[in-house]
């Protein structure tokens, strides 16, 4: 199998080409929209309302119509909110920092699940192609399955150091993950980390170098030409990951 990877320097390639220009911001039409002081925002994700559902750093989750209508649902016990997803369920699903995986309705009806062990961390959480929610451990180096019921199946990378953050569902039907660290063994090039990895439904990992050495990979997507996009944070490079 060969997978052909393309960088692209500091910003998002158009089309597949690899030309990159900055717009001025007034040939642009933006639109910002207020939020309460030291909310924080981190991830945002469309729900199944057609709103727009993000979490905070001060613990809460927010809902913004496309008018720019928010209400904000606090999460008891608060804590650092991360990552956030659609569900299969067609409710809303999200990370904590404080070991947990939460469930939220289109009402603000939240469920709690924990995570063993939890100083656990969990990063990025996707909606998978299985109907279960896939999600990254980072301190632990493990790939979560979590059925809508709560169950969770870990499988473990072939180096827990590797420290797995983004994840997506591949348009293979395989989850793809980003690899953050990069453990090197005296002038080497990362031995460990600094990859892509893709892991079946039923739990095969394979791992994938990228070129660039010590970028950090971090956020993932499948893009609309098939291909994985993702984003090199010290490399400051987006890159592109193409299937057979």
């Amino acid at each position: 199998m060969r997978f052909a990877v393309a960088s692209l320097l500091l910003a998002i390639a158009l089309g597949l080409g690899a030309a990159v220009g900055i717009m001025p911001a007034a040939a642009q039409t933006f639109t910002e929209f207020m939020l309460p002081p030291a909310s924080r925002p981190s991830a945002i994700t469309t729900g199944p309302d057609g709103a727009l559902w993000f979490t905070e750093a001060a613990g809460k989750i927010g809902r913004m119509t496309i008018d720019g209508n928010i209400t904000e649902f606090p999460i008891k016990g608060g804590g650092v909110l991360h990552s956030i997803t659609t569900g299969p369920d067609g409710a809303l699903w999200f990370t904590y920092f404080r070991g947990k995986v939460g469930r939220m309705t289109t009402t603000g009806a939240v469920t709690e699940f924990t995570i063993s062990p939890e100083n656990s961390s969990p990063g990025a959480i996707t909606s998978g192609p299985d109907g279960a929610l896939w999600f990254t451990e980072p301190v632990s180096g493990k790939i979560v399955r979590m059925t809508t019921d709560g169950e969770m199946t870990e499988f473990a990378l072939p180096n827990p150091d590797a420290q797995p953050w983004g994840i997506a569902t591949g348009p293979d039907g395989a989850l793809w993950f980003t690899e953050a660290s990069c453990v090197r063994q005296q002038a080497s090039r990362c031995i460990v980390g600094n990859r892509i990895g893709r892991i079946t439904t039923s739990g095969s990992v394979t791992e994938f170098a990228i070129p660039s050495d010590g970028s950090e990979t971090h956020s993932i997507t499948t893009g609309p030409d098939g291909a994985l996009w993702f984003t090199e944070y010290y490399g400051s490079r987006i890159g592109r990951l193409v299937l057979p």
